[in-house]
């Protein structure tokens, strides 16, 4: 953690941070249960309909609370489009690598975006961390990529798919370090706000494009008819997209890339456990080694001292100059 933290309870800052962890850890529920009903494009479509909605109703929310969006002048959007369309452009690679790749191979590569994230601050901010935070790092990122691959069954690496599932994850770092970049400028609802309405505009074009392409306006419809689809989509749109980006965007603000990059990493621990607890698939001895060797990571990095100018450079202190 920063020694500054712009006033932020450490308290608050941590709950965000777990909650988004298990928002992200048990999206692949909502996904299970959206798969028998459509392919996915048309969840994805659905997905950003449900998160556009709960923007809209937030903004109303906020309006009839009295609670008035800032319109201070001389911002420079783009960075918040920008931002924006990284976590747009690193969905989109990730379906397209899915056609080549499993969600495991996917899974594996997924968990090198807090080096990316790392390196790219490095480059791009200045972002500096210290070796105690490093060894941290290394330490959970192996042991998820351990705990991935002898979770696997079924790994056969495919060229594109790797391609793709990297041009991905570098794409979700792009994001992180975006998101670091434009804080104290925009607000994490703005920039949550961008995703839902740009993730909509492109997925729903995209699933009703094919669907008319196809003939077949009503098979995009026919989801829609089944309860188990509306609510578990509905979930998958507010949780993990909506409150998912406002909880990654309010960490960024407030916490370095890579502390917030590895609590990303580890909402995969949490599918797995909460697969085992849930769906009663089995435990293994591994799990428990690279379980306690994930929260060794996450938690010394989160505790590690380190230096308020280390944090790197800001909008905000590009703005005042």
């Amino acid at each position: 953690m920063s020694a500054k933290t712009d006033g932020t309870s450490k308290i608050k800052l941590y709950a965000v941070a777990m909650m988004f962890t298990f928002s992200i850890g048990f999206s692949f529920f909502g996904i299970k249960k959206c798969v028998p009903y459509a392919d996915t494009l048309t969840i994805l479509a659905y997905r950003y309909i449900a998160a556009l909605v709960g923007v809209a109703l937030w903004l109303l929310v906020c309006r009839a609370i009295g609670i008035k969006s800032e319109k201070r002048p001389g911002r420079p959007r783009f960075k918040l489009y920008q931002t924006a369309a990284f976590y747009i452009l690193f969905m989109i690679f990730q379906i397209f690598a899915m056609f080549f790749a499993t969600s495991i191979e996917g899974a594996i590569v997924y968990t090198m975006v807090p080096i990316f994230a790392k390196l790219i601050g490095r480059t791009a901010l200045g972002e500096k961390s210290t070796p105690i935070q490093n060894v941290f790092v290394v330490i959970t990122v192996a042991a998820l990529m351990v705990l991935v691959i002898l979770n696997a069954t079924d790994i056969h690496l495919n060229f594109t798919g790797l391609i793709l599932m990297t041009i991905s994850s570098i794409f979700m770092a792009c994001q992180n370090v975006s998101a670091r970049y434009i804080r104290g400028v925009f607000k994490p609802i703005e920039i949550t706000t961008c995703i839902a309405v740009g993730g909509s505009v492109i997925f729903i074009t995209a699933a009703v494009g094919r669907a008319l392409i196809q003939g077949d306006i009503k098979g995009f419809l026919e989801p829609l008819t089944h309860s188990d689809f509306v609510i578990w989509v509905s979930f998958l749109g507010t949780f993990c997209i909506l409150l998912s980006a406002q909880f990654m965007a309010y960490m960024l603000a407030h916490m370095e890339i890579v502390q917030s990059t590895i609590f990303n990493s580890a909402s995969t621990f949490v599918s797995i456990i909460a697969g085992a607890l849930i769906l009663g698939e089995p435990l293994y001895w591994y799990h428990f080694i690279c379980g306690v060797l994930i929260l060794t990571g996450v938690v010394g990095l989160t505790l590690a001292p380190t230096d308020a100018r280390n944090s790197g450079k800001s909008l905000k202190d590009d703005i005042r100059r």
